[in-house]
């Protein structure tokens, strides 16, 4: 009677934990329907996502309002870079964006499992694959200007495959995969800038400016100097010039020339080639893997390293205090600068646009993870304080009292 008793209290206690555990599931798959299934939303009242001081990376601009609508294959930008095949990074490098900082940052801050070699009194490092002697960048601080200084898009597109074919000459090889990335600036700082940089003495004359096989001619780029260099100059002499290749240097950089006719002015309508170049630019600009912007260091690391599946070693710096920031100039000498760079003003309008919605459409969704993670672990954490105590502890067979006091009275 006694065995008999004991095995029926067995019994009910077995099926009380299997429909335990069963209610358990059901609501574990009903609470996770509710916050990951879709159309619903993913945030529970009085659920609380993790917390933000621990976050290097600024938030979305709460105030921020876009302008321009992207569907959701423009804003995720989640490559599979693939360092070990044949991917490979090409840098444009625009003058005075920032980006001989981000080229230092390319090949002496990104964690890799073979860092770059820099070693001291070069210009250039070796930036090699780690399981083979090939480059995986291409940039001025890698294999330096071998396309021309700062060259454009239209001469890197054409000139790149055969530079790396040259310097990699292996025999037949998978085809390379090229991800274009690139740096803007606000246009009237960029504008600035670049004067400072010209009263100088840069020049830039070595650029090749190469387009449909041919460098312009001087007819169709006439120089805004005598002499060897533009030293000293006034920022009305630089403004006055009309063949200044700083007036609207990002769309130029940006677009394919080819569209209309390279440098020869004659070639279409001046109001028709603007528009053809603006709207190149920006449909180059859409299709480049990455592009970042001066005047949003964090911002910009974020978005290269989620986009890349790379990550810096040290954090980007925002120094607001810049040669052009010092320039004081009054309000007309701003109007006539914005006029001089009207397409690098619609287009930075249109690349901020762009980049602050691919970075909210980022954090968004990093943050939806986070949350989701955070329901499961505390409903698995609750699903092992509801389970029996002996089970919690120890899910394999632990031996009973009237077992152990058999065990001791037979001794």
């Amino acid at each position: 009677m006694r065995r008999r008793r004991a095995g029926g209290r067995t019994m009910v206690e077995r099926a009380s934990k299997f429909v335990l555990v069963v209610a358990g599931s059901v609501c574990f798959m009903l609470i996770l329907y509710q916050y990951a299934g879709p159309g619903l939303s993913l945030g529970a009242p009085g659920g609380r996502a993790p917390p933000d001081d621990l976050d290097l990376f600024p938030t979305p601009d709460p105030h921020y309002e876009k302008k321009y609508y992207f569907p959701v294959r423009e804003l995720e930008r989640s490559l599979r870079f693939d360092m070990k095949g044949d991917d490979v990074i090409v840098f444009l490098h625009i003058q005075k964006t920032g980006g001989t900082t981000f080229g230092r940052h390319l090949v002496q801050n990104v964690r890799l499992e073979v860092p770059c070699d820099c070693r001291p009194g070069q210009k250039k490092c070796t930036c090699y694959r780690p399981n083979r002697r090939e480059t995986w960048l291409f940039s001025r601080f890698s294999t330096g200007w071998s396309c021309g200084l700062h060259a454009d898009w239209t001469e890197l597109t054409n000139c790149v495959p055969g530079v790396l074919d040259r310097r990699d000459s292996a025999a037949l090889r998978t085809p390379r995969k090229f991800y274009y990335i690139t740096l803007l600036r606000d246009p009237v700082s960029r504008y600035l800038s670049e004067w400072r940089h010209v009263q100088r003495g840069a020049t830039w004359k070595t650029s090749l400016h190469m387009c449909d096989g041919r460098t312009p001619t001087p007819e169709e780029l006439p120089p805004c100097y005598e002499g060897t260099d533009w030293s000293g100059c006034t920022l009305q002499e630089f403004m006055d010039c009309p063949y200044n290749l700083a007036n609207n240097r990002q769309v130029r950089m940006l677009a394919d020339l080819s569209l209309v006719g390279c440098y020869n002015l004659s070639f279409i309508p001046e109001g028709k080639r603007a528009q053809l170049l603006l709207e190149s630019a920006k449909k180059n600009l859409r299709g480049m893997a990455f592009f970042g912007l001066t005047e949003f260091q964090r911002k910009t690391q974020y978005l290269f390293e989620r986009t890349f599946n790379l990550k810096f070693i040290r954090p980007f710096m925002q120094y607001n205090s810049t040669r052009a920031g010092g320039v004081e100039v009054d309000e007309d000498t701003i109007r006539r600068i914005e006029e001089l760079n009207d397409l690098d003003m619609q287009l930075y309008d249109y690349a901020k646009d762009l980049f602050q919605q691919r970075y909210q459409y980022k954090r968004q969704l990093e943050r939806r993870e986070q949350r989701l993670r955070s329901r499961e672990e505390r409903l698995l954490h609750r699903a092992k304080e509801a389970l029996p105590r002996e089970d919690a502890e120890d899910p394999g067979r632990v031996p009973t009292e009237d077992y152990m006091s058999h065990i001791i009275e037979k001794w």
